[in-house]
């Protein structure tokens, strides 16, 4: 197909695919003429993922870059995809300068990492202590025993995040960055949900 029906096929407008073909983010079609290319379904693919990153995801084209960037290169070992899965994350969420977070939150992170038997991960660690940090200054209190209680549905979670992922890299790879970027909007609304079922158990806050 040419780039009109892969505008066709996309819903992306020509213009836009033609930045993500410069940027990068979509690979070259196969060249017919000077000026002129055909794309097939993996191209389709590509753009529906870019377009799902920047929609969805809500990530930044640089962002985006970063997460692809895991996709196409991803490691063999299941302990370093995983690793893999979660730089890019973090970087999808936006640079932030290493060694962030108060001493006492970053004591708090990694305590918590400790007491539930969690991989030490430096990146994770800080972004913990940022985040509480960050509700710290906010007024918002996360009491420890709040804490725990969050974290052991994390694992509830991770579990069940771990029970999608297939066993090629490249699928697991895509499944848990893929997976944790576009659900992690659904799992806020179930959240809210959640709480709207607690305070009508409870008859309100």
């Amino acid at each position: 197909m040419r780039i009109s029906g892969l505008a066709a096929a996309t819903g992306v407008p020509v213009a836009t695919l033609k930045y993500y073909l410069r940027e990068g983010l979509v690979p070259p079609g196969a060249a017919t003429s000077r000026t002129q290319a055909d794309y097939d379904d993996t191209h389709v693919g590509r753009v529906r993922l870019v377009r799902a990153l920047t929609e969805s995801a809500g990530l930044s084209l640089a962002a985006v870059r970063d997460v692809l960037a895991a996709l196409d290169d991803p490691p063999t070992s299941r302990h370093d995809l995983l690793g893999a899965a979660h730089h890019a994350l973090v970087a999808a969420e936006g640079d932030r300068a290493a060694g962030a977070g108060t001493d006492l939150s970053r004591r708090r992170a990694r305590e918590l990492v400790a007491e539930r038997g969690w991989c030490d991960d430096l990146l994770l660690v800080d972004r913990l202590a940022e985040q509480l940090d960050a509700a710290d200054a906010a007024g918002v209190e996360v009491s420890d025993d709040y804490l725990r209680e969050l974290a052991a549905a994390a694992d509830q979670i991770g579990t069940a995040d771990l029970g999608t992922v297939r066993p090629d890299p490249v699928s697991a790879l895509r499944q848990v960055v893929l997976g944790t970027l576009l659900t992690d909007p659904v799992l806020l609304t179930l959240r809210r949900m959640a709480q709207v079922r607690a305070s009508r158990e409870t008859g309100g806050v």
